[in-house]
């Protein structure tokens, strides 16, 4: 097996929404730094998704110090201050997390609001969340759907879309998978399905579980419509899990063992790899 590389690092400073690429990155318990801290919700508290919200997706937050840096096209830019402790709110996501909440700018949400046509707030994680994840490795996340970490290999990719175009279709991009870690030098696809503990740069990560993948891959990114039905179409002829209840994945999840920096470049050290035989993940829900 070839050298495996850090080929992309990617976080999500709201959850649902456009990712931001970089070249290091602190990763901290809960994945690299400001992921997936804020959430859209409701004004119920319910978080806002790509699933029912496509239109999310090219919307464009970056972190500025202690300020956020909002961005659409044909839109003014906003920057507001982040709030990191105040008035809180409760929040929960797929009925089955419900905590709280730090309200952000009044400002922000009217930002969004009108970007998404819809009442919609913003929200930070409090200074004392924690929200263990789930699997072999369970960790810790913020708002992610349950994990600190997604991570996708090129070969995956390169892998579904040969099976794409065999079918008549069009080859898509990673972004449509929202991944944290690309690994680049892995020949054989899915590779990182096996990976029981690696590490990368000052990093070490566990495996937590496969990323069973819902509608977001069928939304394109740079434009917030749904282009379905590629790459599920596809996936489901060869990705189906019966241990998940039969959904489709791509990639995996992994939590934190060792916080600091990762760089694009560095290499992968897998230190154990998962035994043969069924996935233990899915007996730890």
């Amino acid at each position: 097996m070839s050298t495996a590389k850090v080929a992309a690092l990617n976080y999500y400073p709201v959850k649902g929404l456009a990712g931001v690429s970089v070249e290091q990155a602190e990763v901290t318990p809960t994945g690299l730094l400001h992921d997936r801290s804020f959430m859209l919700v409701d004004p119920e508290g319910t978080f806002l998704s790509q699933r029912t919200v496509p239109a999310m997706a090219p919307l464009k937050v970056h972190v500025l110090g202690d300020s956020l840096r909002l961005t659409a096209d044909g839109a003014d830019d906003l920057e507001v201050p982040i709030r990191y402790d105040g008035k809180r709110r409760d929040v929960s996501l797929f009925n089955k997390w419900f905590g709280a909440g730090v309200v952000q700018d009044p400002a922000a949400d009217e930002w969004f609001s009108e970007r998404l046509g819809r009442r919609t707030g913003l929200v930070r994680v409090t200074p004392e969340h924690e929200r263990p994840g789930w699997g072999v490795h369970k960790g810790q996340t913020g708002f992610g759907d349950a994990h600190a970490l997604l991570i996708t290999s090129l070969s995956s990719l390169d892998g579904l879309n040969e099976r794409i175009v065999e079918r008549g279709g069009t080859p898509i991009p990673m972004n449509r998978f929202r991944p944290n870690l690309v690994i680049a030098g892995w020949h054989e696809p899915h590779t990182e399905d096996r990976v029981l503990r690696a590490s990368a740069g000052e990093v070490d990560f566990g495996y937590a579980a496969r990323a069973i993948r819902c509608a977001v891959p069928t939304v394109d990114q740079a434009t917030g419509r749904k282009s379905g039905p590629e790459p599920t179409r596809t996936l489901a002829t060869y990705r189906r899990q019966p241990d998940y209840g039969g959904g489709v994945s791509f990639g995996m999840k992994a939590a934190v063992l060792k916080p600091g920096t990762i760089h694009v470049g560095d290499e992968i050290l897998v230190h154990d790899w998962l035994p043969t035989g069924p996935d233990p993940a899915p007996l730890t829900r």
